[in-house]
C-alpha cells in the first residue's frame, strides 16, 4: 500500500487532497501542529473508510519534521506521496501588503512557513520517498508566484499585491526546481501545482472553486506513474503555468 504525507491537512486543501487519495487505496498521514484538529481530520477519514494515521508535524520547527521522518520510518519504511500543503498569507488578513508597511515579522512567518517548511520536510523525508518504489513530492504554490504572470499588464495576477505570499510561492517554485535537478536519475518527482482560488480560510468564502477541485491537480500530480517524465514542472488544471 502506498503510504502519503500531507503537510497542513487537518482541513480545507490538504483535507480534500487526504480524502481523494484515500478513497484510492492510499494509506494517509495527516500532518498537522494541532493534535487535537489532526486527529479529528483522521478520524473524520476513518469514517468513510479511508485508512487514515494522525502525525504530529510543525513545518516551523525542524525538529518537529526529524520527529515525523522518523515515525514514519519505523511504522511504514518509505513514503510513496508526499504532498506540501501546508502555508499561510499573514498578510491578507492584516492588510499589509504594500513593501512600506509589510513587518519582519510577517515576512518571516510566511517565508518559515511557505518555503523553509518546505525544504526541511523534503529534506528530512527524502530518504523515505527514495526508499519507495517510487515516489512524487508535491509543491502547493500558486499562480500568484509566477513572475510571468505578475508582470504581465494583461494578466489577471498583475494588480496583486502580496509582497510576502506572492515571494513566497515564487521562492517555492525555484525549491521545486532546484529538488527536480538534484532528483533527476531517480524514481523520485517533484512538481509544484496552483490549485486555483479555494473556499477555504484561506482564500475566504469569495472563491470560487470548491476545495474538490482545488485538490484535483495535487491529486493528479501526486499520483504520476513511474513512467511519468513530468519532474519539475509548475501546472494547474489547465496545463503549464509560466514561471
Amino acid at each position: 500500500m502506498k503510504v502519503a504525507l500531507i503537510t497542513g491537512a487537518n482541513k480545507g486543501i490538504g483535507l480534500e487532497v487526504a480524502r481523494q487519495l484515500g478513497q484510492h487505496g492510499v494509506k494517509i498521514l495527516i500532518g498537522a501542529r494541532n493534535t487535537e484538529k489532526g486527529e479529528k481530520a483522521s478520524g473524520s477519514l476513518r469514517a468513510i473508510g479511508v485508512e487514515a494515521g494522525f502525525i504530529h508535524l510543525d513545518v516551523t520547527r525542524e525538529e518537529s519534521i526529524i520527529a515525523a521522518a522518523r515515525q514514519i520510518r519505523e511504522e511504514y519504511g518509505k513514503l510513496d506521496i508526499l504532498v506540501n500543503n501546508a502555508g499561510v498569507f499573514p498578510e491578507y488578513f492584516q492588510g499589509l501588503f504594500d513593501v512600506t508597511v509589510v513587518p519582519q515579522e510577517v515576512l518571516a512567518a510566511t517565508f518559515q512557513t511557505n518555503v523553509f517548511g518546505a525544504i526541511l520536510t523534503i529534506k528530512h523525508l527524502l530518504p523515505l520517498l527514495k526508499k519507495a518504489p517510487y515516489a512524487n513530492i508535491v509543491n502547493v504554490a500558486s499562480t500568484a508566484g509566477s513572475i510571468t504572470d505578475q508582470s504581465d499588464p494583461a494578466s489577471p495576477f498583475y494588480s496583486m499585491r502580496a509582497i510576502a505570499y506572492a515571494s513566497s510561492k515564487a521562492a517555492l517554485n525555484m525549491v521545486t526546481v532546484q529538488v527536480a535537478k538534484q532528483l533527476a536519475g531517480t524514481d523520485v518527482k517533484i512538481n509544484s501545482i496552483c490549485p486555483g482560488w479555494v473556499r477555504t480560510d484561506m482564500g475566504t468564502e469569495h472563491a470560487p472553486r470548491t476545495v474538490a477541485q482545488g485538490a484535483s491537480i495535487i491529486v493528479k500530480m501526486a499520483s504520476l506513474a513511474k513512467e511519468d517524465t513530468t519532474n519539475g514542472a509548475f501546472v494547474d488544471d489547465l496545463g503549464i503555468i509560466p514561471w
